[in-house]
């Protein structure tokens, strides 16, 4: 009965689709001071500016890579003293000498490589591997590595255990399957195997509750452990992440995170989600989107400001199918959701969530991020005080016809020939 309000649901889907138009486009948003300090002239002639973390011979930090650097005045004094017959006088002067500052981006902006991993606001795809189209349990459009390109930052989706090996899957394996996680975070590992420069977020959802250690040579056989960060302390609050500098420099620039059963004593490389992180209401319908802590449960208002924010921005609306209730998502509202304005944007939401908690959220979980041509990038550009300037348009190039408002009419052939089996086929 579930399958068939799926697949009913997947009608729904194109014509909520077919019904949106894709008006946004990628815009820049005004351009603001960033975290590197400005050369300040000193009493003594010297002048000093913030570099990048890197190791120099001669002590100064820089990153290298491909990219070009600039250079800019340092401190440099000299003294001279010169002799006559009466008196003796000494002369100072400063001269100058060449210190590289960074041009390189780290996670797509330069100034970022200076920030902590907590000051900075990154768009997160809620589900990312779940994009298969003409059903509700799909919550994107496109696939991994275009989302990394796009610019997500962190990846989410929920694990089940089909036949001792985990898959992911929504809310049930009967619902979505997306395959063994080695799949798709085999793809995760070479796109941060060919990125040094981008420090990757990664929530794995326990749906099974399932120990951790049992996920350990499953993700071991992915690559990415050996780019997994481990804290210095457990648990760690918000001002205690190291920039994002010293960890590209370190090689530590996977951060996973585990929200059920996740034992930093035994496992200390799967770092306990609600320990450290908190969370709006996980799928709301409420177009007001309450910046209000759901899990963890009870958390006293003085340790929330202390650890990170994941805002659930991810609209969705209940429907009833053949005497199932589900939650799914609310696509003929994206462009909205997803805008920097207007009532129930993620605009709107993550402001309303910086003005109560003192700090921009670090995590924008969206649904279709795609949807609006990179206007959730820009909301997080905001949160960030920099300009969002994507060197091509957002976004990528859709895997499936999955919510792109344009070439929808497949979806909508797709989910009528869906229907038409299930009505057969019951």
């Amino acid at each position: 009965m579930l399958y068939s309000a799926v697949i009913s649901y997947g009608l729904l889907v194109a014509i909520g689709v077919n019904a949106q138009s894709q008006s946004n486009s990628a815009s820049a948003s005004t351009a603001a001071s960033g975290s590197i300090s400005s050369s300040q002239q000193t009493s003594s002639g010297s002048a000093s500016q913030s570099t990048i973390p890197t190791s120099t011979s001669d002590g100064n930090l820089i990153l290298s890579g491909t990219a070009k650097h600039t250079t800019t005045a340092l401190t440099g004094t000299r003294n001279e003293t010169t002799t006559s017959s009466n008196t003796s006088s000494t002369q100072t002067s400063t001269s100058i000498t060449e210190t590289p500052t960074n041009v390189t981006p780290c996670n797509g902006h330069p100034l970022f490589c200076d920030r902590k991993y907590g000051n900075i606001t990154e768009v997160a795809a809620h589900n990312s591997p779940f994009i298969r189209p003409g059903t509700a349990a799909a919550n994107q459009a496109l696939p991994v590595e275009a989302q990394l390109d796009d610019g997500i930052r962190l990846l989410q989706g929920q694990i089940h255990f089909v036949n001792n090996t985990p898959h992911f899957c929504h809310s049930s394996c009967d619902m979505l399957d997306a395959g063994p996680i080695t799949d798709y975070l085999g793809s995760v590992y070479k796109w941060i195997s060919t990125h040094p420069y981008d420090v990757v977020t990664i929530l794995l959802g326990n749906g099974d509750y399932t120990a951790v250690e049992k996920f350990v040579p499953f993700l071991e056989a992915t690559g990415l452990v050996q780019y997994a960060y481990i804290p210095p302390k457990i648990p760690m609050n918000i001002t205690d992440w190291p920039t994002l500098g010293s960890m590209i420099l370190s090689g530590k620039r996977v951060i996973f995170f585990m929200d059920y059963e996740a034992d930093q004593k035994l496992v200390p490389w799967i770092l306990d989600e609600f320990s450290q992180v908190w969370e709006t209401p996980f799928d709301p319908i409420d177009r007001n989107f309450p910046c209000v802590v759901q899990r963890p449960p009870n958390l006293p208002d003085a340790e929330t400001k202390m650890r990170l924010a994941l805002i659930n921005h991810n609209l969705n609306y209940e429907i009833s199918l053949l005497g199932n209730s589900i939650l799914v998502p609310n696509i003929p509202l994206l462009n909205i959701t997803n805008n920097v304005t207007g009532f129930g944007s993620l605009g709107v939401n993550a402001q309303q969530c910086t003005e109560k908690w003192d700090h921009p959220p670090k995590f924008l979980n969206v649904d279709y991020y795609n949807v609006g041509n990179g206007t959730v990038f820009e909301v997080a550009a905001k949160c960030n005080n920099v300009t969002y300037a994507p060197e091509r348009p957002c976004c990528g190039v859709a895997a499936s016809d999955a919510p792109r408002a344009l070439g929808v009419n497949r979806v909508l052939a797709t989910a009528v020939v869906a229907l038409l089996a299930g009505l057969y086929l019951s």
